[in-house]
Order: structure tokens, then C-alpha cells, then sequence
């Protein structure tokens, strides 16, 4: 028996690939894994073992990605999506790992391990009970929703209960805009407002916002009833121009439907709030990436001039300060 069967050596996928996962691909193959295989010097039944773990973090809490014979393993977009948020690692915002593979045939062989190679994830949000409704209206071609009164193609209100209680933000380019709520991404159940009240009912009238703007919805499918804030967003902070004397003004972008700002800042902390008020403020409880309203201080840790961006659009809302 060979006494010095070499460690497996990783091939591919290329050291420090990045991949955007969507859900739009669940189903297809994200990566696959290739490595060589040790020579033990006589027919081994090799057992190998892919382990994943946060950079620098040497294995420490290493998560087992998968175990197999052969010296190649492949993954869906969907599966390794569940392993990343089952980590605990936020949807839209970019992870790093490392990867290593282990070789093993008995208990008396002592285990071969790879070096590690780092790979770069985008997860998806993924909600496993999490319904939506729609807002498909006249407003979506010129408000970057592609085509009118599609609910195929309209913005959606997440759930905020499990249940039937929906938030969500939708930009309404023009002024005067029509919509309307559905169930689902068709006709088949919808609601408008006959009395512009505040209140819905089936196949209702269409429903009318006389200013344009960027707005929060709330929507009680159970109490039939619904509200709209158009509101505008800034930073606020001890690292920001004025501290927290006032807000330090972001741009909404259309195309990507995030709040945008370049800017410098000091070493200290940020928060991001709605019209110039306390009213509707966002923190980042966990330090994550995603965002709580009234959560905590947004730490910055140096100065300098940061791209901040701020995105409501999705079941979860997200942040990123980049350094330029």
C-alpha cells in the first residue's frame, strides 16, 4: 500500500468564482465540483466528503455539502440556494466561502484533505409559506414593470403575517396612476376600491394616486382594506455629513428599483429612514444585510466615500455599503 497516496486537489469550478443564484433556475446545474483522487496503491472505495465554511473561518463550523464515491459532484441552483440560507446567510447579499474535499477509506487510513478553494454566492430569497398578491395597474410600462395592467409581470406585496396581511413598495412614475390588487398573476380574483374609501371589494373599481412617487402598500385581505405612503429615502447617521442632524438624500433607480447614494462617510453608524422622519426607519437588527423597521445602528467600520444601496423590492429588504 502506498504510504503517501496524496491529498485530492480540487480542479473545478475555477478558485474565487462567483455565482448570482435565481430562483428562475432552480432546477439547473449552479457548479460541479472536480477533484483528483488520492493513490492509495491498491482499488480503494473511496468515500469523499465536500465541506463549505466562511472565509477565514478554517473549518470551524464547516457544513458538510455533500458526501459521494466519485471524484465529481454536482448541484442545482435550488439546492445550493437551500443550503446557503439554511446557513444562515441572507438572500441578495454576496457570500464567500471556502471549499474543501476529505478522502477516506477506513478508519485505520488517516484522511486526505484538499486545500480549500473560494467560491462567491448570491442567494434568492426563498418564502416556503410566504403568499403574495399583485399590483398590476396602467402605471407599469413607464414604472419599469414592463407591460400594463400585466399581473404576470407586476410588482408583488409580501406577506407580513404568514397569512393575509401584505407590505410592499411599488413605483408609480406617473401621476394619476390606475391599479389594482390580484390574488395571483391572473384575473381570476381581484380587488379595486368603488367608493375610494380605503376599502376593497371583489372586482372593484380601479384605484387612483393622484401624485407620482414611490409608495408603501399595506393590504388586509381579511379586513378588506388598504393603504398607500408615498415616501422618499435617505441615510441618516454619526458617519454621515450631518450626523444625525438630517437625512443625507438617495436617488431611486428605475431600472435596477433600488435607492441609490455615493458618498463619504466617517467611521461610525448609519440608518436609513423614510421623508425625513422617524416615522418609517430601517436598522439591521443581525448585522446581516437585511433590514428590520426600527432595527439597529448600521455600523461603519472606516471612512471613506461609499455606494450605499437600499433594496425594497422583494420579500426581504437588503442593504449594501460598498467602499470606492
Amino acid at each position: 500500500m502506498s504510504t503517501t497516496p496524496g491529498s485530492p486537489t480540487m480542479t473545478a469550478p475555477d478558485a474565487g468564482s462567483s455565482y448570482t443564484l435565481t430562483e428562475d433556475a432552480a432546477n439547473d446545474t449552479l457548479m460541479t465540483l472536480n477533484w483528483t483522487e488520492p493513490d492509495y496503491g491498491f482499488s480503494a472505495g473511496i468515500t469523499y466528503t465536500i465541506e463549505m465554511d466562511q472565509t477565514g473561518n478554517n473549518f470551524a463550523d464547516a457544513m458538510d455539502l455533500a458526501t459521494t464515491h466519485q471524484p465529481r459532484f454536482s448541484i442545482t441552483t435550488g439546492d445550493m440556494n437551500g443550503k446557503l440560507l439554511g446557513a444562515g446567510y441572507s438572500p441578495k447579499q454576496e457570500v464567500t466561502l471556502e471549499f474543501r474535499v476529505s478522502a477516506s477509506v477506513a478508519d485505520s487510513v488517516q484522511k486526505e484533505v484538499s486545500e480549500p478553494i473560494t467560491l462567491s454566492f448570491t442567494p434568492y430569497s426563498v418564502c416556503q409559506y410566504c403568499p403574495a398578491i399583485y399590483v398590476p395597474g396602467g402605471y407599469q410600462g413607464a414604472s419599469g414593470y414592463t407591460n400594463d395592467w400585466s399581473p404576470a409581470d407586476a410588482p408583488a406585496l409580501h406577506t407580513v403575517d404568514g397569512q393575509d396581511q401584505y407590505e410592499g413598495y411599488v413605483n408609480m412614475a406617473n401621476a394619476n396612476s390606475e391599479f389594482k390588487f390580484t390574488a395571483d398573476q391572473s384575473w381570476a380574483t381581484n380587488w379595486g376600491d368603488n367608493g375610494g374609501d380605503g376599502t376593497l371589494e371583489n372586482g372593484g373599481a380601479n384605484i387612483k394616486l393622484a401624485e407620482s412617487g414611490y409608495y408603501k402598500f399595506n393590504v388586509d385581505i381579511n379586513a378588506l382594506t388598504y393603504s398607500t405612503l408615498k415616501t422618499t429615502w435617505g441615510v441618516i447617521g454619526s458617519a454621515t455629513a450631518d450626523g444625525w442632524n438630517s437625512d443625507q438624500d438617495m436617488t431611486y433607480d428605475p431600472d435596477q428599483k433600488v435607492w441609490t447614494i455615493t458618498t463619504d462617510l466617517s467611521a461610525g453608524e448609519i440608518k436609513f429612514r423614510a421623508n425625513n422622519g422617524w416615522d418609517l426607519n430601517y436598522g439591521d437588527d443581525g448585522g446581516d444585510g437585511s433590514l428590520e423597521a426600527g432595527g439597529a445602528n448600521i455600523a461603519v467600520g472606516s471612512a471613506g466615500n461609499y455606494t450605499i444601496v437600499l433594496d425594497l423590492s422583494g420579500d426581504v429588504y437588503t442593504y449594501s455599503l460598498t467602499k470606492n
